[in-house]
């Protein structure tokens, strides 16, 4: 068992290594030749389809392993008992969130946490794989778009039922359609925990790796893009540059959005 401070001020062990992960986790994210090395594996990781080659408990995942890292540690920490995905796909997002809260749940957290999962069509090999999975008892789904006001308008009733609300957006990621999500759900997302907004990565690559006959997103028109003009209208969140600080390799730079009031 960890203890705390001791009377003195003096930090224990636990503190005392956070504390210098802490300060070395900043200094990694000013290491610019360190930043531009990961962007260039980034790029090539991109051209690969890296993101589409990993699974969780036997669901296609379609995320890069370091960003599941931080959202285990966020979840951990904020311990929500209702999470709102939009981006449904597969299902791995979904039974990866369910799985972090079943473990949660036996650590001491909301034993009857929920996943609800949005997407404006979930296939029906999908929605069979998700429903027959052992983590499916944590799992709502509603389909239809993101940005439907009756969608809206469902998703907000459900969550009223919650009381700590964390959000993550990872659905088509045009700057138009992320900034729309932005507006309907971050101020679902409870005060202390995240609006994680996903595939920011889009802004930093290189226009080359835009298709233009079929451009969902692209720098200009990209989920940071949505980030940015949000932000400037919201003080209620703030960026937690620690998480990229952190991770370095991430889809969503930028897009991890603590609220702060």
């Amino acid at each position: 068992m960890v203890k705390a401070s001791d009377r003195s001020g003096e930090l224990n062990p636990y503190e005392q290594f956070r504390q210098e992960c802490t300060e070395e986790v900043k200094l990694q994210g000013e290491d610019t030749e360190f930043l531009a090395t990961t962007q260039e594996w980034i790029d090539r990781s991109m051209h690969s389809k890296y993101s589409l080659h990993f699974e969780w408990l036997g669901r296609p995942i379609i995320q890069y392993p370091q960003d599941l890292v931080a959202m285990q540690e966020i979840l951990f920490g904020v311990k929500p008992d209702l999470i709102i995905e939009t981006g449904v796909a597969h299902g791995g997002s979904l039974i990866f969130y369910s799985s972090m809260l079943e473990l949660i749940a036996s650590c001491g957290g909301p034993s009857e946490a929920t996943v609800l999962g949005i997407d404006i069509e979930i296939r029906s090999h999908n929605r069979e794989a998700i429903e027959a999975h052992p983590m499916a008892h944590r799992i709502q789904l509603i389909e239809g778009s993101s940005t439907a006001p009756t969608v809206v308008d469902e998703v907000k009733s459900v969550a009223s039922r919650f009381g700590r609300v964390l959000v993550c957006l990872d659905s088509l990621h045009s700057c138009e359609h992320v900034l729309a999500e932005l507006r309907a759900y971050a101020p679902l997302t409870s005060v202390g925990s995240y609006c994680v907004v996903f595939d920011t990565i889009a802004e930093k690559l290189p226009q080359s790796y835009f298709d233009a006959k079929d451009r969902r997103c692209a720098p200009g028109d990209s989920p940071m893009t949505a980030v940015n003009k949000f932000l400037d209208n919201n003080s209620d969140f703030e960026v937690d540059r620690s998480v990229f600080d952190k991770l370095l390799i991430s889809v969503a730079p930028g897009g991890y959005l603590k609220r702060v009031s």
